[in-house]
Parts: C-alpha cells; sequence; structure tokens
C-alpha cells in the first residue's frame, strides 16, 4: 500500500475500463483521498490504472461487504463494463448493507444515426437468433465470455474479436482475431471488405473507443445486431464520466 495521509478518505473504484483508469489518475494528485482500483482479473495482461490496484473477485455481496468494512471505505463508484452487471448488483447490495455511498459511472450508450441499420435485441441468445436472417458471415464483437450462445449456429461463419483467445464452446466456422481497441474507421473498413462481413454484432458498450466498427458498418450498408446493456440497479445514482464521477465524491464525502 502506497503512504497515504492521516485521516484521507478511501474510494474504491470498481474497474476495468477507460472511465474507470481516467477516473483513478483524475483523483491520484487528490491528498485527502486513498484511491483503490479492483480489476475482476479476467484479462490476461489488463491495463492497470495509476494508484493501488487489487486483483480478482470478492467473494459475491457478502464478501464485497466484508472487504468494505475491513478496509474502512467511504465511497464505491462501480466503473466496471456496461455489460458486467453481476459485480454491479453484488455492489448495490453489499454498500447498501454496510451503508456506503454508491455510484455508477457509466459511459453513454450508442446512438443509431442516418444510413444504420441497427436491430436491438436485449440478450446474445436474441441476437444469435437474428443472425439467419440477417446475415451469412458475421463480426461478433461480444467478447469471448458469450460464445456459447452462438455455438448452435452451424450454417454463419464467424470472425471473433477479442483481447485474450476464447474457450469452447463456441460456433464451429470461427476465425479468431486477437486485438484491443482503439480501432479506426479505415481500420475497420477494410477489416469488413477483407473479411466479406455482411452483418456485424456488438453490445452497446458505448465510447469512442469501439466505435468505428459502426461507422465502418453504416458506410457498407451492412446491419449490425446491438446487444441492449442490462439496467443500473435500482437506485443508484449514475455519472456519465469521470468528471461527474469527482463531483459526486466532492458531495457525498464533504
Amino acid at each position: 500500500m502506497t503512504d497515504v495521509p492521516t485521516g484521507a478518505r478511501h474510494v474504491l473504484i470498481l474497474g476495468g475500463t477507460t472511465e474507470a483508469r481516467r477516473l483513478a489518475a483524475r483523483l491520484a494528485d487528490e491528498p485527502r483521498l486513498r484511491v483503490t482500483s479492483s480489476l475482476a482479473g479476467r484479462v490476461a495482461e489488463p491495463r492497470l490504472p495509476v494508484g493501488e490496484v487489487r486483483v480478482g473477485g470478492f467473494g459475491g455481496t457478502e464478501g464485497l461487504a466484508r472487504w468494505l468494512c475491513e478496509h474502512q471505505v467511504d465511497a464505491v463508484i462501480d466503473a466496471t463494463h456496461p455489460f458486467a452487471g453481476t459485480i454491479s448488483f453484488y455492489a448495490a447490495r453489499a454498500a447498501a448493507s454496510v451503508h456506503v455511498p454508491l455510484l455508477a459511472l457509466r459511459r453513454p450508450g450508442w446512438v443509431a444515426g442516418p444510413g444504420d441499420r441497427w436491430h436491438h435485441t436485449d440478450s446474445l441468445a436474441g441476437a444469435a437468433a437474428l443472425l439467419p436472417g440477417l446475415g451469412e458471415r458475421v463480426f461478433l464483437t461480444t467478447g469471448r465470455m458469450g460464445l456459447a450462445a452462438f455455438a448452435h449456429l452451424t450454417g454463419p461463419w464467424f470472425l471473433v474479436r477479442s483481447v485474450d483467445a476464447p474457450e469452447p464452446p463456441h460456433p464451429p466456422r470461427m476465425e479468431v482475431l486477437l486485438d484491443r481497441g482503439p480501432f479506426t474507421v479505415a481500420g475497420e473498413a477494410g477489416l469488413l471488405r477483407r473479411h466479406r462481413i455482411d452483418v456485424l454484432v456488438t453490445k452497446d458498450s458505448g465510447g469512442a473507443a469501439t466505435a468505428a466498427k459502426l461507422t465502418a458498418a453504416r458506410e457498407a450498408g451492412i446491419p449490425v445486431v446491438v446487444v441492449r446493456r442490462p439496467p443500473v440497479p435500482e437506485g443508484v445514482p449514475v455519472a456519465e464520466d469521470p468528471a461527474g464521477a469527482a463531483r459526486w465524491l466532492r458531495t457525498v464525502l464533504g
């Protein structure tokens, strides 16, 4: 643990996103704060934020509540990926049980524009059900954890992009592209052409780092299946950027 001044308020950032890293950097120069960033440990070589970092799960709601008490946490900011729903609900229940204020930091979702051919669904299973009517060569950018939802589709060919290599079960006709954003429109357009992609599947993660594929799909006239993000737990306030999260901290910590 790094040296912190006596009486510093302890802030836990549930991280793993660009916004979480930016928030940790923003708070690093606050002398009255001690900031710990927590990463789930699902990525082999994560981009680490500045300051204290812990890696791994907490053991569910009770484990997280216990950690908050043992480490005297004064505020929690859930800056996990918009689709990391389980930890968000653990955090909401744990923070409420030990009376620690909690904020969700969520980047805004993507919004369709003129020329977009988007098909929305609430789940990966729903996305898989839509594919047979939309295309045969699929660019799948939903991450390595949900490929089982597409494993039964023997007809389409999939280009799967993820940071780490996926594990079975997965579609039988598949090529894996290991890469990490940010991506450019020109790069995404070239990828669509080279692989003759005729449908894109993505989660509404929002943000600029991976939005270029949507522009490339629009320009190519390719339909996009967009999986809606799960809701933030009821009653949890939301900030859309690190500046808003910092303002919330000033309010709740005084």
